[in-house]
């Protein structure tokens, strides 16, 4: 799977999670010069605290564009660490 922006590759890997739709990458397939930490938290009642990061490419920028639950719930273990995307970023096989 492969996480795409303004044709600039953000993640890539053969071991993403699938939760709710969405796939998680592992944190070490995650390009980091791309992610900006964000002030933005979200609660879900069985992950957890989801923190979020702006996407960057070139210069521009989509704010809040990818998540990840560092310390998840014991339900969502799995996925601790992982990042997910959304808001216009492509994730594709």
């Amino acid at each position: 799977m492969r996480a795409v922006w303004n044709d600039r590759v953000i993640a890539e890997s053969d071991d993403t999670i699938e939760v709710e739709g969405n796939q998680y990458f592992p944190p070490g397939s995650v390009r980091p010069e791309h992610l900006e930490p964000s002030d933005t938290r979200t609660i879900c009642p069985w992950k957890g605290t989801a923190s979020y990061y702006t996407v960057a490419v070139d210069g521009e920028r989509n704010p809040d564009a990818a998540w990840c639950y560092a310390e998840p719930l014991p339900a969502a273990a799995a996925i601790a660490g992982y990042v997910a995307f959304w808001k216009g970023v492509r994730v594709e096989p």
